[in-house]
This record gives C-alpha cells, sequence and structure tokens, in this order.
C-alpha cells in the first residue's frame, strides 16, 4: 500500500447491538489516511452509529454491545488497554449543529488545553491563533476574541468547532452532516475547509447530500439497513456502482 492509500483506521467484522436491535451487521471497511471518505444512505441506515464508533461514542449508551475490531494506526480501539479519553483527543468529532460552548471564542478554541493543563498564556494564545487559522477564521475573529461565541453566525460557530478540535491535535476528524444547519453558501465554506484540512487529516464524514459526497469525498461507502453495501473509490461508486441497490440510491429511486 502506499502512502497515499495508507489505512488509519480499519474497521473489521464490527457488529453493534442496541438491546436486541443489530444496527451493525458485520462491518468491514478501511478509511484512508488524509482522504476523505463519506458515508451515505438512507436515514437509520447505521451511519451516525459507525461513526461514533470510531471514537466509542456509543459507549455512553447503556444497552449497547459490540463485537468484533476497530483498528486505529493498528491498534485495536475496543482493547482493554484503551484510554477512552486519550483515544478522543486523536479521533475527534464535529455535529450536525454548532455547539460551540456559551464562552468567548478565545475560551472556546483553547477549553480543551485548559482541561489538559495548559495554562502558559503565551502558549495558549498561540495554539488559539493557529488553530483558528487552520479554520479559516483568524482573519474575522482576530478582534473579536473575547466576544460570545454564540453571537456569531452559523457557519462561523460549525468552523470555530472545528477549530476548538484542531487545538487538541487529533488525527481523525469525525464530521456527522455538519452542514445540515447551513445554508448553500455556508456550507460551501465548510466544504473548502475540509477539502483544505484533507492534507493533514484523516476525515469521516456522514452526509445526505450526495452533491456534496460527489464533490468532497475520495471515497464513499453505501449503507442500508445496517450493512455496507458497497464501498469504492467516489468517482467509481458514483458512476459504476456494483450492486444494484447502491445505483437506486443515488439515482434517488430509494431512500
Amino acid at each position: 500500500m502506499t502512502a497515499s492509500t495508507q489505512t488509519k483506521v480499519d474497521v473489521q467484522a464490527f457488529n453493534l447491538h442496541y438491546g436486541a436491535f443489530h444496527a451493525l451487521k458485520n462491518i468491514s471497511i478501511k478509511f484512508v489516511d488524509r482522504k476523505i471518505t463519506a458515508l451515505i444512505g438512507p436515514s437509520g441506515c447505521g451511519k451516525s452509529t459507525l461513526l461514533r464508533c470510531l471514537n466509542r461514542m456509543n459507549d455512553l449508551i447503556p444497552t449497547v454491545r459490540t463485537e468484533g475490531r476497530i483498528l486505529l494506526d493498528g491498534r485495536n480501539i475496543y482493547g482493554s488497554d484503551i484510554d477512552v479519553c486519550d483515544l478522543r483527543k486523536k479521533v475527534g468529532m464535529v455535529f450536525q449543529r454548532p455547539n460551540p460552548f456559551p464562552l468567548s471564542v478565545r475560551d472556546n478554541v483553547s477549553f480543551g488545553l485548559r482541561v489538559a493543563g495548559q495554562s502558559d498564556p503565551a502558549q495558549v494564545d498561540a495554539v488559539v491563533e493557529r488553530s483558528l487559522r487552520a479554520a479559516w477564521l483568524w482573519d474575522a475573529l482576530s478582534d473579536k476574541l473575547d466576544e460570545p461565541a454564540l453571537e456569531l453566525p452559523l457557519d462561523q460557530q460549525q468552523r470555530l468547532c472545528v477549530a476548538r478540535l484542531l487545538a487538541i491535535e487529533p488525527e481523525v476528524i469525525l464530521m456527522d452532516e455538519p452542514c445540515s444547519a447551513l445554508d448553500p453558501i455556508a456550507t460551501s465554506r465548510i466544504e473548502e475547509l475540509m477539502l483544505d484540512l484533507r492534507r493533514q487529516y484523516t476525515i469521516v464524514i456522514v452526509t445526505h447530500n450526495m452533491q456534496q459526497a460527489a464533490r468532497i469525498s475520495d471515497f464513499s461507502g453505501y449503507m442500508l439497513l445496517g450493512d455496507l453495501i458497497e464501498y469504492d473509490v467516489t468517482k467509481t461508486l458514483f458512476t459504476s456502482p456494483r450492486d444494484p441497490r447502491t445505483q437506486d440510491y443515488i439515482s434517488g429511486r430509494y431512500g
């Protein structure tokens, strides 16, 4: 495998049950380092559930039971020796709706650093600037660092959530329909940001927007009723799907 197709996250025969409900069925998929992978499929097919498995957020649900392995750089994240807090620093998530804290812009970005015990003002300020620059916000917010984050426009709030995540230096970024609450112009800004971040991070995105998946992702996986039906290079999956169920979905005949 070449450097450009190095696997970052390897999901192997993974199953998840919510009590008696079998939500993910023997999923095997490789997420490539520094590429964008889109998970597509109708509502309730297991896309977001799979995404949340990648940083063990489903652990917070009492009835969840899992089988199989998910390897991050070759190490099983469901192993008994895994520090889940450390895992979630490496594999961070951006949610459907922007969720900035009711704090200033500066305190939002530096929140994770302060939790980790970083108190040097110069170091914190340097990370805040670097993270806001990476999220394409520094020019707009450099003179508004002490203003409330909740007063920002929605697309800036979403990019601020990305900056907050970048401040703790993750390796993988999970995005669960990050543009669902945004208008087309704001969506285009988030998409451009994702394409820029791909140079440094592995990104997995859940989206219902077929055009978005086609525009920004390198690989796509189509899910249906808890099964991964097909996974391929995005261009191939959208133009020459192997499974008729994939063709039905991307052509609008299903879902």
